[in-house]
């Protein structure tokens, strides 16, 4: 979401952004030459590893308006390897600064919650460079004529969203007078206007009172209906919910027909227990609360302000009295506020480095392949290392896709063929349906051992 601020700059607080790590490089096939020595061996190095796509907490970050513009990001591919031993270099990453309370989602998953300064995410992994044909050398085939390709980098897509991260937010309607209070508390230069929706992105401000220095979030205009939807309170709910104190800011002053401080107050508690299904074991009607009677300058609204404090006081609810205009009573009121901090921060347990849980897709254990009988002689091969040789796989090298053949007969597939009920000439499909590289399986031809023969071809197939 993207909103304009009053000095013409943009605040976004979610966007898509579009990841791709590098693609690693290349492994080399190469057969080390020298005069008078004829059997130098394979020296083919190895390709570098794709760049990663890393996003790095940066409090200097204040939105996300630069993924809003460029939502695109790449990393740089790995270098292929070369003769003489010569390993390619890794591809570039990209780190991308976001600011402390970015949440990252894929789909309805949440990959990460990014908070405290340099907090880092891999969000996207680079590809492995491919094997040369040194590191690919047995006792069986002493010069490889072939290398192994580099595999491909992650690409997603994921949702970046900023939640606030303030001790006190202030919530209230339109208009109720929260940029004047945060502008009155801090050094915070919010917009100010006498008309609705005059904040339409969040403010932040540092208060200190006494021992005790706090932020507060000066969260836009909720209306009813506002958890569903209307309005822009849908957009900056979340805004909140990292807030451990919340502060009704009540217009006593307001002109429009039908609204009081307490019907306001009924109505932003509605809306903020309807927002609570979403937040799970932390809803926002847990959290301590105070009242703030706003713009008691105005003689009406100071009338108005005594009428309705005992209704508050009587619900168990510290009310202060208030104008931003003259800072009547905001020094009790910034007193209070860090007393309800400092004894929430008390409650915490010790703090610790945020930890970012990585939790990689299992390599041992279980079945490493699986075969899918998908209609008449036809067979779809799934899992994780078919997947990953074909990608390896030069197939216009003899050799290479020979290899790849006794890999797949070493892992099992050609006896899980078998017993599947495959007969000669079925088709074998290994991927998805809908992407797949196919195959005519043949079981009379060997598999599982090199067949020897001049480097990059393989005599299996060709029929020799």
């Amino acid at each position: 979401m993207a909103a304009g601020a009053g000095t013409g700059a943009q605040f976004v607080d979610r966007v898509v952004l579009h990841v791709a790590a590098g693609s690693g490089g290349n492994g080399c096939a190469s057969i080390h030459r020298e005069k008078f020595k004829p059997l130098g061996g394979p020296d083919g190095a190895n390709g570098g590893n794709g760049g990663d796509v890393v996003l790095v907490v940066d409090t200097n970050a204040a939105s996300l308006l630069e993924y809003h513009r460029r939502p695109h990001r790449k990393a740089g591919n790995g270098r292929p390897g070369q003769g003489g031993h010569r390993t390619g270099a890794n591809g570039d990453d990209v780190v991308l600064p976001v600011p402390d309370g970015t949440v990252v989602k894929e789909g309805d998953e949440v990959l990460a919650d990014l908070v405290g300064e340099g907090t880092r995410f891999v969000i996207a992994r680079g590809g492995r460079g491919g094997l040369g044909n040194a590191a690919l050398a047995t006792a069986k085939r002493k010069a490889p004529g072939f290398a192994l390709l580099g595999e491909p980098g992650e690409e997603r897509d994921v949702v970046l969203e900023l939640k606030s991260v303030a001790d006190v937010a202030l919530v209230g309607f339109p208009s109720a007078g929260k940029s004047s209070l945060i502008a009155a508390l801090s050094a915070a230069k919010p917009k100010i206007a006498d008309y609705p929706f005059t904040t339409l992105v969040p403010n932040l401000g540092v208060v200190s009172a006494g021992d005790t220095t706090f932020t507060v979030a000066d969260v836009p205009g909720l209306i009813e209906g506002a958890s569903e939807g209307r309005g822009l309170g849908l957009e900056f709910l979340r805004h909140i919910e990292r807030s451990s104190t919340l502060a009704h800011v009540l217009d006593c002053a307001t002109p429009e027909p039908g609204r009081d401080p307490v019907s306001d107050f009924e109505v932003i508690e509605r809306e903020l227990q309807a927002y609570d299904r979403v937040l799970g074991d932390r809803p926002l009607s847990d959290r301590p609360r105070l009242v703030v009677l706003n713009k008691v300058d105005v003689p009406d609204a100071r009338d108005l302000a005594e009428l309705v404090r005992p209704e508050f006081e009587a619900r168990g609810l510290r009310v202060f009295e208030v104008s931003a205009a003259t800072h009547e009573g905001l020094r009790e009121l910034s007193f209070a506020m860090a007393a309800m901090v400092a004894e929430h921060r008390a409650s915490l347990p010790p703090a610790e480095p945020t930890r970012i849980v990585i939790r990689p897709e299992p390599v041992g254990g279980g079945a490493e392949f699986e075969v899918r009988p998908m209609g008449e002689n036809t067979y779809l091969i799934t899992g994780t290392k078919p997947v990953r040789w074909l990608r390896q796989t030069d197939f216009q090298n003899e050799e290479a896709v020979g290899y790849l053949a006794d890999r797949l007969a070493r892992l099992g597939i050609e006896d899980a063929l078998r017993e599947a009920g495959a007969e000669a000439g079925a088709t074998v499909m290994i991927g998805t349906v809908d992407d797949s590289v196919v195959f005519d399986w043949e079981p009379d031809i060997p598999a599982g051992d090199a067949a020897a023969g001049p480097r990059g071809t393989d005599r299996r197939l060709d029929g020799r």
